[in-house]
């Protein structure tokens, strides 16, 4: 996502988004550098001035870094209300659901962000799901989720890499 990208969401006023614009960025960039709570307080100072889908979903993101599982699902759930179409909350929440072990739970939160309208990465609930359907045993799902990740990006080397380990088990 652009500056351009984060105006263009919903109403609000110009300059509050260019501050929210600006906060995310700073977020990340600390995200990045491991800064946790530094990245923490600028992700909620960006969803001060405008609350995004990206903004909570990165916040959640921050938390799971921090081992705060079940605050990282929340922020998720906060960002599908801002923006039900925005798949990564989706694949998030399936993927702390699997940090938790809650298997099952995680599947139909793949299924929706596989669904969704405005995903960047739509492998990444594939690959997921495929690793849901590994620790199940049940091989075929797996490996079908693999490659529907592949087909989706080619260069994708956790899907590769996965798709060779349940291959080579099989053998």
């Amino acid at each position: 996502m652009d500056l351009q990208d984060f105006l263009l969401q919903g109403e609000g006023r110009e300059e509050e988004k260019k501050e929210a614009w600006r906060y995310f960025q700073e977020a990340y960039e600390r995200q990045m550098k491991g800064d946790l709570e530094e990245a923490e307080n600028l992700y909620k100072r960006s969803i001060g001035h405008y609350p995004t889908a990206e903004a909570y979903t990165f916040l959640g993101w921050t938390y799971s870094f921090m081992g705060r599982l079940d605050e990282a699902i929340e922020e998720c759930r906060r960002a599908i209300k801002v923006d039900p179409d925005f798949g990564n909350p989706y694949n998030d929440i399936g993927a702390y659901l699997i940090e938790k072990g809650q298997f099952d739970d995680a599947i139909p939160w793949f299924q929706q962000a596989m669904e969704a309208k405005r995903y960047e990465s739509p492998a990444f609930p594939h690959l997921n799901l495929g690793r849901v359907y590994e620790r199940k045993l049940q091989w075929d799902k797996a490996i079908e989720c693999y490659k529907e990740a592949l087909t989706l990006s080619p260069n994708y080397v956790l899907a590769k890499r996965a798709l060779g380990r349940v291959l080579g088990m099989l053998n």
